[in-house]
């Protein structure tokens, strides 16, 4: 019988890295990273695509770069790199490019693995940054409800770990490329490729091991090419979907979903209407009023923001429009129920990414939508007093509100901007069903002012709604502070067209 040659210190340690891996090709949360919070048994588990999913785009260049930086890669870049990864981003995987990734792997043989891992944690600090900001609101519900999150990637698991890590997933199901005695990669592939079916494989390899039923669980992809898993998990959900995902969800009536914007809000060429018309929203467009905004510095670039500003009119919501259009950021309104169920209004509404407000319900949907939005980094705009004041609270100089922005405020720990609106009624009085189009000649002016954030104490409910009020007010005109006896006819214009005013001065 021929001896067993020994095997050298290097072949043993690359032996015991792959007996460490488990078939599916899965790795669960590290030990360093952020602990799961609920404390609900799991239930299932939500499976994550990551470029065009959790990502807006292709991870691949800010991986290519991170390599290049690490020394794996020539220090040069791959003639047609950038437009293959320009079409990834338009329209998706193509049949032909994942070909091509798949044969690329052949290219890694001789690479150092702990460079590539290095590379990894170089990049993901880079994509925490751009992961969709919906995304992470999404994983924070899933984890709420106890559900194990998991990246499932066709990504090599050297530079898609340190990623997954960075979020905080329980788990990363990626391509792992195969090792040789060296310890180095030898240009192979250990278990399956984690894209089509064998995502799928690797899925339920993890889901098996994990006494996790698919029934339960959720996926959410953009590729076509994804669809093995789509199809067998109790929900399904394709995310900014390529054209062919998009059909075959339609067709199953898969929820459909883009990560960047609120749920409901559609898209179209890739765009959100309400973006598409900040590049040509300018106050000057209206000629039936005037603008005299200032103040519009207080509010941050970026981050959540809650805009509370007091209410006159119904051209209050355009006039904050045209005015918060000059931030370059979309503008999420709290709006009363019936706006929604108007032909056409409701549905525009909807596209912009209103929140509806069902007075009186005591629901907790809106500040729930409204809460994710904040989560998601975006501006919510809430008028606290709900309503128009009708007749002589029209003219009262103290405002009276609900708590609504203060127990949002509470909820999500972000800014309240004060901003005081005057001379909108002037434009659209609630007694007139349109604005005044005609008035072109002297049209009327309309005054915004915003405010430095309001401190709020957080203890007393009462007390931080009353510093928003004050602060809402210092923001407006002097005569706003007087005391005035309104005329018949000025109360008149405090009612809706055609209500019966009980009674008014002589």
């Amino acid at each position: 019988m021929a001896a067993t040659k020994p095997k050298s210190t290097a072949a043993r340690s690359a032996e015991r890295d792959r007996s460490s891996r488990t078939k599916a090709n899965v790795t669960s949360r590290p030990q360093n990273a952020r602990p799961k919070k609920a404390a609900v048994k799991a239930t299932g588990a939500a499976f994550f695509d990551l470029d065009r999913t959790l990502l807006p785009g292709a991870s691949g260049p800010a991986l290519s770069a991170a390599l290049r930086r690490a020394g794996v890669l020539p220090n040069r870049g791959v003639p047609g790199e950038g437009l293959l990864f320009g079409l990834f981003d338009a329209i998706g995987e193509t049949l032909p490019t994942m070909l091509l990734a798949r044969q690329g792997v052949r290219l890694t043989k001789g690479w150092d693995p702990a460079l590539v891992e290095h590379a990894g944690r170089e990049a993901a600090a880079q994509l925490v940054g751009i992961v969709q900001p919906f995304a992470r609101v999404v994983i924070d519900e899933h984890r709420r409800a106890g559900r194990r999150i998991v990246m499932a990637t066709t990504s090599p698991a050297e530079l898609a770990e340190p990623l997954g890590e960075a979020l905080g997933f329980d788990a990363v199901v990626s391509t792992r490329y195969g090792r040789g005695g060296d310890g180095r990669l030898n240009g192979t592939i250990d278990g399956p490729y984690v894209w089509g079916k064998g995502k799928l494989e690797a899925v339920r390899e993890w889901s098996s091991q994990n006494g996790v039923d698919l029934a339960e669980c959720y996926a959410y992809s953009d590729s076509f090419y994804d669809q093995p898993l789509l199809g067998a998990v109790g929900h399904p959900v394709a995310v900014n979907p390529d054209p062919r995902l998009f059909a075959l969800a339609t067709l199953r009536r898969w929820p459909l979903l883009w990560l960047d914007v609120p749920d409901g809000v559609p898209k179209f060429a890739g765009f959100e209407p309400q973006r598409l018309l900040l590049k040509v929203v300018r106050p000057e467009l209206v000629p039936y009023c005037r603008f005299d905004i200032g103040g519009l510095d207080y509010v941050p670039t970026d981050g959540p923001v809650i805009i509370a500003a007091n209410h006159r009119s119904y051209f209050d919501p355009i006039a904050l429009g045209f005015a918060l259009a000059q931030l370059g950021r979309p503008v999420r309104f709290l709006a009363k129920k019936e706006l929604f169920d108007a032909p056409i209004v409701g549905q525009l509404a909807r596209a912009f990414g209103a929140i509806p407000v069902d007075r009186g319900s005591g629901s907790g949907k809106p500040l729930d939508a409204a809460a994710r939005a904040l989560q998601a980094g975006e501006i919510v705009v809430i008028l606290p007093q709900g309503t128009i004041p009708r007749g002589e609270a029209f003219f009262d100089p103290e405002l009276r509100a609900k708590t609504g922005v203060v127990r949002l405020a509470h909820m999500t720990g972000a800014p309240v901007i004060p901003m005081g609106l005057w001379g909108t009624e002037h434009v659209w009085p609630r007694s007139a069903k349109l604005p005044n189009f005609l008035n072109v000649l002297h049209p009327p002016l309309v005054r915004m002012r915003v405010g430095a954030p309001v401190s709020l104490g957080g203890s007393s409910t009462s007390a931080d709604l009353s510093a928003i009020l004050l602060a809402i007010s210092a923001l407006l005109p002097t005569e706003a502070a007087r005391r005035v006896r309104p005329t018949a006819e000025q109360l008149a214009r405090t009612y809706p067209a055609g209500k019966a005013v009980a009674s008014l001065p002589v």
